[in-house]
């Protein structure tokens, strides 16, 4: 290494706000301006996840060279979203943030119609459910940072977790304004409320992997089995701080070299690293903090706006109207007010909606009082879609329930084969 790339590394260092003084709060500063932007509230951003299917192969996994062909033949989508791949071959449709919410589930709806007609022209389909049903958890993105996450996973003593959650499960996320900053800590309260409400109202994932433990949802099961350091949900007051004090506190996952990522074994906290008994032998960098951000998964995520990633994944069917009533209860003042009571009682009932869902009473009447509110006053483009969910709960099914009679009934391959047609 020559002297001039070691003098250009230091000015680098220099410049870099990690570097300009206490390198702990300089952190902190900058987590805490950048977790929530102040604004209005009723955009609406949303994230669908789907699991690849090769019709002629139906219980087998695509290849990797599968996956980039299909991805690299799609067409633009009409609506903006943009497509990625997860580590298990899930696609991914990302919209960007509309003006409500009735746009936003337009958009996705066009992009998702013209993903399915180009996967149908290469035999192969996609379906947005909570969980591969059928076939073993097995990635199949080569890319370093899901092998560094696999690995560190590993080391840290959860790997199975890891595995099944990130090659066989699959989110709606929605995306939404933080709001006003006086509003905060209600808002990311709020949310935090509803989880458990909204995981057993949407959760499509009673089997994985081709078996079933009898939880309500597998994915979460899979998500509650992996370090609650980087999956819990942090506090609602003084949200921003609290975010930064989370995000310093959680392990280092892995150190990225341009485009290479590294596992780091054991646990060592980010603010460790900052106070230089990191895993490497060099500071951090922003850019080191920014790859960190993206390796916590709580169950809400502040990146300038709300994140909400406790959602299954659903199918067409479905999938409209459980992004009507998240914005609807999020964003409605009167639902807002409403839904309170509605929740209070499941409050911090987050195993118990994964393992048991609408088969808990409190849960099951937490569930309809909600779709019900949300029914009064979903914008008028989406009512139809939450009255016939809420209709399906006032009748004693579920999604769940209704993919898991389909799976007994026609076994796993077939119903996974059958969701994505």
């Amino acid at each position: 290494m020559t002297m001039s790339h070691l003098m250009s590394t230091d000015d680098h260092l220099a410049q870099d706000p990690l570097h300009t003084g206490d390198p702990v709060d300089a952190a902190r500063a900058y987590l805490v301006d950048t977790a929530l932007t102040a604004g209005s509230v009723g955009r609406v951003g949303l994230e669908l996840e789907l699991h690849l299917v090769d019709h002629g192969r139906p219980a087998s996994r695509p290849s990797w060279s599968q996956v980039q062909r299909l991805v690299a033949d799609l067409p633009p989508m009409p609506s903006g979203s943009s497509v990625t791949v997860e580590p298990g071959g899930q696609l991914e449709l990302s919209t960007p943030p509309l003006d409500d919410v009735v746009e936003a589930v337009a958009a996705l709806s066009l992009d998702r119609a013209v993903l399915a007609a180009s996967l149908h022209d290469g035999g192969f389909g996609c379906a947005p459910i909570g969980s591969d049903p059928a076939r073993p958890p097995r990635r199949v993105n080569p890319a370093t940072r899901y092998q560094a996450m696999e690995r560190h996973f590993a080391g840290v003593g959860c790997v199975d977790a890891a595995r099944a959650m990130m090659s066989s499960t699959a989110a709606l996320q929605v995306n939404l304004d933080a709001g006003p900053e006086a509003e905060w800590e209600q808002r990311l309260d709020r949310v935090h409320l509803l989880g458990p409400v909204l995981i057993a109202l949407s959760s499509t994932s009673p089997y994985l992997g081709g078996t079933t433990t009898g939880w309500h949802s597998m994915r979460q099961a899979a998500w509650q089995g992996l370090d609650p350091a980087r999956t819990d949900r942090f506090p609602a007051a003084a949200p921003a701080q609290a975010w930064a004090s989370y995000a310093l506190a959680a392990p280092v996952m892995a150190v990225r070299d341009g485009e290479v990522a590294t596992e780091v074994a054991g646990t060592v906290a980010f603010e460790d690293w900052l106070q230089g008994s990191g895993p490497v032998g060099r500071p951090p960098t922003l850019d080191d903090l920014d790859f960190h951000l993206t390796t916590l998964f709580p169950p809400v995520r502040p990146r300038g706006y709300l994140e909400i990633r406790y959602i299954d994944a659903l199918p067409d069917r479905w999938w409209p109207a459980v992004a009507a009533v998240v914005a609807t209860l999020m964003d409605d003042p009167v639902a807002a007010d409403q839904v309170v009571d509605a929740c209070e009682p499941v409050r911090d009932a987050w195993e118990l909606a994964a393992r048991e869902g609408t088969r808990d009473p409190l849960l099951l009447r937490a569930v309809r009082q909600c779709l019900d509110i949300a029914a009064s006053r979903a914008p008028a483009a989406l009512r139809g879609e939450v009255e016939e969910l809420a209709e399906l709960f006032a009748s004693g099914r579920s999604p769940s329930s209704v993919l898991r009679g389909r799976i007994e009934a026609v076994g796993p391959v077939r119903a996974l084969e059958e969701e994505s047609r």
